[in-house]
């Protein structure tokens, strides 16, 4: 890439940088004297109380390093030093639920009382705590915030639910979100090169997944090409969170694949008692990329944090069994800041983040270019964000969030000319209230949003520049019967899709389209005492065509496709049905869940068979009414003596309703089993992943070829200078097998990786 680009992107991001930390101060000051927000009074200051306590080996009663202890329901979280104790600071005096987690170890919650709860100003006090962690094999019991009304165990969730973190998110980690998440159940990546690759849930994909950062969309193009990466780094994510189905009406009734949340708490939610954090090195020799992130909390004030954040990542060609996938190669930058107010009755903060990648894909293709194409990427992205604690009118909580993003994509050709333009900026608000008991519910939530999309094209494109506006009411209540709990949800969205130009064209009147909907969802969950839960759940969602399937018209270069729109297409209409069966219990954790979905007018780009006059294959968007079915699996058993096994199996089938033909990039059935032996300060795993034959294939689409790959990993935890280090080493593929993912758009000309020993350090601290 020449100097004068990058001279041109640092001034770029500067200026936006600028702007964006100037709206996120006017956000602040408009919108906070309008919160109802509660007063102490003077005479009586409601008194701030420490949590000093210990985390400890159940066993010996060793000190832990690195643990992360946190407050249930509040955002308040700390992380042990290297005698074991920690600090929570700014808690009023009432009961709280902790939960302390570490690596190698089943997490554990306590219920601690602090100061006089009647009273509720006290005076200030300490409450000691000691928290004792047993070594285990396998995770317990993750807590979900995702898709919600509370946070909550995975296992009391009332819909499918997969949480990555700890070891895990450590080993599995890539340059994409999607290929991170690959090995879940449910869960595949469609790939064009290492540095695309967008996730698919159930063999859906696009915008019917839903992709959020701390809970609020990404607002990039991902959606519109199969070369678009997710503007999204995962290397500074403290955990993600997947929520398979189309039941999360919290965040849009369009999720009808489902939810990924990537959570790393840019805007701090409490006032560390000290400097919290953590750094990540990684390095794979598959495409000889080096990558490292580091992030950290400190408080600059009495109730001020700041958390600040970088993440960098270069990275080769990809190496493959059969040779060398060429123009693979990509640099990534990533970085933010947030901070917030604290106070007595909630807080208000705001974070500012720029993204730019810079990367490959390859040529080859029917009509592509021979040397390939560059993509440059860039987002830039303020948020800001008022919650508060104390009840107003019904409510117990009330959080609002304001965000805006600017995303550019540009696809260049050889001798550096614009071969494609894609511009994006987007602003959204959000309001959310949540109640405790009111009437018949127990719990639940409402609130609506309000959306504005400027899309702009250029190059050889000729989509119209559009304009996009939603607008979107919801309620989730939920009925705690004991044993049983009922969740349902009702959700009402309004879409105007609104080009800047009418005109007629080949593809038909380019015109104003309005959409409106009404999604609904039922869950119900019955938990035993014994640990088995049983859980099913009916769910009604609405997507909006897209853009491009609605306006589209011209070639994309990167993807190797001549795009053509249908400004006529109606909505898709889902109904889709899960049933799940859970048990958990010390040595055991396991669920196997069911689903079918139904979808009306189901939106794909039908390869028609033709080439272009640019000599490029026509991709047609068109409906039909589509069902995809199947099931996934996970299990993993404590086998005692540190030996833990685990076994994850996925399996869709999608077709078109009215002559059965399958639908294309579904992926087969796929799973993997894997055996562990792990102590509390290392681990060595041994894994074989695998995937059966895809024949069926859509019109244009050629079958895959079953296969087995064989993955080992080493781990080990070490506490040094009081914080918690963690090596992993890992062998990818060890008998370098060629293999291709049915998903991958470069199957044909280069398998996937080949053997690769990839190594990851990170420090806690």
């Amino acid at each position: 890439m020449s100097e004068a680009f990058h001279a041109r992107w640092i001034a770029d991001r500067m200026q936006q940088g600028l702007c964006h930390g100037l709206l996120a101060l006017v956000l602040c000051f408009a919108v906070a004297p309008a919160l109802v927000i509660p007063q102490v009074s003077a005479q009586e200051p409601e008194q701030a109380h420490v949590f000093e306590g210990n985390v400890r080996d159940a066993g010996t009663g060793e000190p832990l390093a690195g643990a992360h202890v946190s407050v249930i329901g509040k955002g308040t979280r700390a992380v042990t030093r290297g005698d074991g104790t920690f600090h929570l600071t700014g808690m009023a005096a009432g009961v709280y639920t902790l939960r302390a987690e570490r690596l190698g170890y089943r997490g554990a919650t306590v219920v601690v009382t602090v100061g006089n709860v009647r009273a509720r100003r006290a005076v200030a006090e300490s409450a000691e705590i000691v928290i004792e962690l047993a070594a285990s094999p396998i995770a317990m019991a993750d807590l979900v915030v995702t898709a919600t009304i509370s946070e909550r165990a995975a296992a009391e969730a009332l819909r499918p639910v997969s949480v990555m973190t700890g070891d895990d998110l450590q080993r599995q980690m890539t340059a994409t979100v999607a290929g991170t998440l690959a090995s879940m159940p449910g869960l595949a990546a469609a790939r064009t090169g290492p540095s695309v690759a967008q996730p698919v849930i159930r063999g859906l994909s696009g915008d019917r997944v839903l992709m959020l950062e701390d809970g609020t969309a990404v607002g990039d193009a991902s959606n519109s090409g199969a070369d678009h990466a997710t503007a999204l780094d995962p290397s500074s994510a403290r955990r993600i969170e997947v929520v398979r189905g189309p039941g999360a009406l919290l965040y849009g009734g369009n999720a009808l694949g489902g939810v990924i949340n990537v959570i790393r708490d840019e805007i701090p939610t409490a006032v560390p008692h000290r400097l919290t954090g953590a750094a990540t090195l990684q390095t794979q020799t598959a495409t000889g990329s080096l990558a490292g992130s580091a992030s950290a909390v400190f408080p600059i004030a009495e109730r001020v944090p700041l958390r600040v954040e970088v993440a960098a990542r270069t990275s080769g060609d990809l190496k493959t069994p059969a040779g060398t996938l060429l123009n693979t190669d990509g640099e990534l930058w990533s970085g933010g800041a947030g901070t917030a107010y604290v106070a007595d009755w909630g807080r208000l903060g705001a974070s500012f983040r720029g993204y730019r990648n810079y990367y490959g894909i390859p040529g080859g293709f029917v009509g592509g270019h021979e040397e390939g194409v560059r993509i440059e990427m860039e987002r830039v992205s303020s948020k800001f964000r008022t919650v508060v604690d104390e009840p107003v009118g019904p409510f117990h909580n009330l959080r609002f969030d304001a965000t805006h993003t600017r995303y550019t994509h540009r696809e260049i050709e050889a001798s550096d000319i614009l071969g494609t333009l894609f511009e994006q900026q987007s602003a959204s608000a959000d309001v959310l209230g949540r109640h405790g008991r009111w009437g018949p519910f127990t719990a639940g939530a409402m609130g609506g949003r309000a959306s504005w999309e400027d899309f702009g094209y250029g190059g050889s494109l000729h989509t119209p520049d559009t304009r996009r506006l939603k607008a979107a009411l919801y309620l989730l209540e939920e009925v705690d019967l004991g044993s049983i709990q009922i969740e349902s949800g009702l959700r009402y969205d309004w879409t105007l899709a609104d080009p800047k130009e009418d005109r007629v064209s080949d593809i038909g009147e380019i015109r104003d389209r309005r959409f409106h909907s009404l999604s609904g969802s039922l869950g119900v969950l019955y938990k035993s005492a014994s640990g088995l839960v049983l859980g099913a759940s009916v769910a009604r969602a609405f997507r909006t065509p897209d853009v491009t399937e609605l306006y589209s018209e011209g070639p994309h270069l990167a993807a190797y496709v001549f795009e053509v729109g249908n400004p006529s297409l109606e909505g898709e209409v889902g109904t889709g049905l899960d049933v799940f069966l859970r048990f958990e219990s010390d040595r055991l954790r396991a669920e196997v869940t069911g689903f079918h979905n139904d979808i009306k007018n189901h939106i794909y780009g039908e390869d028609t068979g033709r080439l272009s006059r640019v000599r490029l294959p026509i991709y047609q968007f068109r409906g039909s009414d589509a069902v995809f079915s199947g099931f996934e699996a996970g299990v993993d058993v404590d086998a005692g003596r540190g030996l833990a096994l685990e076994g994850v199996a996925s399996s869709v089938k999608g077709s078109l309703k009215g002559t059965g033909q399958p639908l294309p990039l579904v992926p087969p059935l796929n799973g993997h089993v894997a055996l562990k032996y792990e102590r509390p300060s290392w681990y060595v795993r041994a894994e074989a992943e695998m995937a059966d034959r895809q024949d069926r294939v859509g019109e244009f689409e050629t079958p895959t070829r079953g296969y087995t790959v064989f993955n080992a990993t080493a781990g080990v935890r070490l506490t040094l200078g009081g914080h918690l280090n963690v090596l992993t080493v890992s062998l990818v593929n060890g008998a370098n097998t060629e293999y291709r993912n049915h998903l991958s758009r470069v199957k044909e000309i280069m398998p996937e990786a080949a053997r690769s020993l990839n190594v990851s350090y990170r420090v806690v601290f």
